[in-house]
């Protein structure tokens, strides 16, 4: 057996283990091992699921790998038999869920509240759209989202933080508090230190918008066709606890060879260039990521730094999060931050991805300035227009260097107080930063811009997921 095998094993008796009489095979019931399906379905890892219903880790994943064979034996039970599961569930509500879960995190990603009634709302979307698209075979189904399967569909999912009565969901501070201790006991474990401890997480990035109150923008609006404002970007950003390994920023644009990158070698870019449509990570290039980029990168770390390959990957659970990362790599342990939990405990949230997009917004307006400043120079519309995605990633990449090793280690004073150097001394770049683009911003000549207008900017998030987004992101 692996030393990460054994380590995700850890807390359960061996079966070894010698006994004093003979030993009982455990019958599981039909209704314990759709529980044990609905669990992973949730997103969470064996040996979570093992503690939580009482069985062996080796258990949980024998029971994974048939399940096919389980959710056939579930449609089929008889009404006799039908009494020792809590009910049969069909594989179009089961999907209509799982897509569901995937567009509440988003939502909890992007801090948007939901209610009861919201989430109730798009399950019956879903369910519909669903229905539609698999034929003529499901129209006999019927789904009302009602408040008995909303109730039920909380406790699948672990949705702790929904109250009752449909109050707006809040930040999960429960689930939070509990992780800490989980991580501390994990570390101390593992004997993982500050360098050996990683964090990265998915942002957009609207790289040609400016707030919306220059002339530009309204100009943007009016113009027929005219969508350089949404043109997005998905980046991934992240690094050590230490602060002193900065993960190389993976991008995902919506075309593999724009114009401006014609003729340039992509290896070269200060970015990892991928790219799709809907400009996403999806679980197939973040799995990409870590094997081909991420694991070679932390093993010459390592060796440079006289360290153990051995390294503690922490990750919230965005769809683009594969549940079965931790197979990929026998020296990465991939832990997954609760549900909702992002906004208090994620250290790529707590100061290091609102900082990079600080710098890279001050970045593009001091250009503006300098590139329009002085005569036979171009105007700021001409600036602008010919401001392109190559000039982008090289800001990406200059603004990334900008984030120091302070900041980095800093952002980890929730999650893991101890390994940072100078909690006291860990500051908020961000402030000083909106004052410094709104005087650049009066400098370029937008004298209506205010101090709220660059806060709206640096926190646009991305489009809400559609049913269409949700099922295609499922596909990839």
């Amino acid at each position: 057996m692996s030393q990460k095998r054994r380590a995700r094993d850890s807390g359960v008796p061996s079966s070894s283990s010698t006994t004093s009489g003979k030993k009982t095979r455990k019958t599981i019931s039909l209704g314990t091992k759709l529980d044990v399906l609905r669990h992973f379905d949730a997103g969470e890892r064996a040996v979570d699921i093992g503690i939580t219903l009482g069985l062996t880790p080796t258990t949980v994943r024998t029971i994974r790998s048939n399940a096919d064979k389980i959710r056939a034996s579930a449609r089929c039970v008889t009404p006799l038999s039908a009494t020792k599961i809590s009910r049969s569930r069909s594989s179009l509500m089961e999907n209509m869920e799982r897509l569901l879960s995937v567009w509440i995190e988003d939502q909890n990603q992007r801090n948007i509240p939901l209610t009861m009634v919201v989430i109730q709302a798009k399950a019956k979307s879903l369910y519909d759209k669903l229905k539609k698209d698999q034929g003529e075979g499901s129209q006999t189904e019927m789904f009302m989202a009602s408040r008995g399967w909303f109730d039920r569909f909380k406790r699948r999912f672990h949705l702790h933080n929904m109250k009752m009565s449909g109050e707006v969901a809040s930040a999960d501070t429960a689930a939070a508090k509990k992780f800490l201790d989980y991580l501390k006991q994990i570390i101390e474990e593992g004997g993982y230190s500050p360098k050996q401890v990683f964090n990265v997480n998915e942002m957009s990035l609207y790289w040609k918008r400016m707030p919306e109150q220059t002339y530009i923008s309204r100009e943007e609006k009016t113009a027929p066709g005219f969508k350089a404002a949404k043109d997005r970007l998905t980046l991934l950003l992240g690094g050590n606890a230490a602060g002193d390994m900065k993960m190389k920023p993976l991008t995902v644009y919506q075309f593999e060879t724009p114009r401006a990158l014609k003729g340039f070698s992509k290896e070269h870019l200060p970015v990892i260039w991928r790219s799709n449509k809907k400009a996403w990570i999806t679980g197939a290039i973040f799995s990409e990521w870590l094997t081909l980029y991420a694991v070679p990168a932390w093993k010459e770390y390592c060796a440079k730094e006289n360290l153990d390959f051995k390294i503690l990957l922490l990750i919230d659970n965005a769809p683009a999060h594969p549940i079965n990362l931790d197979d990929l790599c026998e020296n990465v342990k991939v832990v997954f931050l609760p549900p909702n939990t992002t906004s208090l405990i994620q250290p790529m949230d707590q100061g290091a991805i609102a900082a990079f997009k600080a710098y890279y917004l001050r970045r593009t307006f001091d250009q503006l300035i300098r590139g329009t400043d002085g005569e036979g120079k171009p105007t700021i519309r001409q600036f602008w227009r010919d401001y392109n995605i190559l000039k982008c990633i090289n800001n990406i990449g200059e603004s990334w260097a900008e984030v120091t090793q302070a900041c980095m280690n800093g952002v980890w004073w929730k999650l893991w107080p101890e390994c940072v150097n100078d909690l006291k001394g860990f500051k908020d770049v961000v402030p000083a930063m909106k004052k410094d683009i709104l005087r650049l911003a009066k400098k370029a000549g937008f004298d209506e811009v205010e101090e709220a207008d660059v806060t709206q900017l640096l926190q646009s998030h991305g489009e809400e997921l559609t049913n269409e987004d949700l099922m295609q992101l499922d596909m990839m």
